[in-house]
């Protein structure tokens, strides 16, 4: 999708010479094996001190940010959470940030609110 994007008249003037994964990877099996290979993260770092359950064993604090085997001691930023978002960090972040600080407050939680979540139903080809 990238490739045919910066094909378009008003970026092709923008774009140089593609370097990753590189034009001779076209393949989707060659693409998903470079990028399984060759990505790394770096600034949307999460997931380092997981949150969990106690029978969680890869948990590191608990459901209300407390360090286990640590007393007086709370992670509430995006290190807690058990998984890597597929988008940005700033907003579920937020998120933690109020929540916890709820629990540290004594402060009731609010209802929970279940609405269902749009996807498109070819949202594979749907941007192109």
């Amino acid at each position: 999708l990238v490739r045919e994007l910066v094909k378009q008249p008003s970026l092709s003037r923008l774009a140089g010479d593609e370097f990753y994964p590189g034009p001779d990877v076209r393949s989707d099996a060659e693409i998903d094996l470079a990028l399984r290979d060759g990505i790394e993260t770096q600034w949307h770092l999460s997931g380092t001190a997981r949150m969990g359950t106690k029978t969680d064993r890869m948990a590191v604090v608990d459901p209300g940010g407390r360090v286990r085997g640590v007393d007086r001691l709370r992670v509430a930023d995006a290190s807690i959470m058990p998984q890597v978002t597929n988008g940005n960090t700033n907003s579920p972040t937020i998120m933690i940030a109020e929540k916890l600080s709820d629990v540290i407050l004594k402060r009731a939680v609010l209802p929970r609110i279940d609405l269902p979540v749009w996807q498109h139903t070819d949202w594979a080809n749907v941007q192109r």
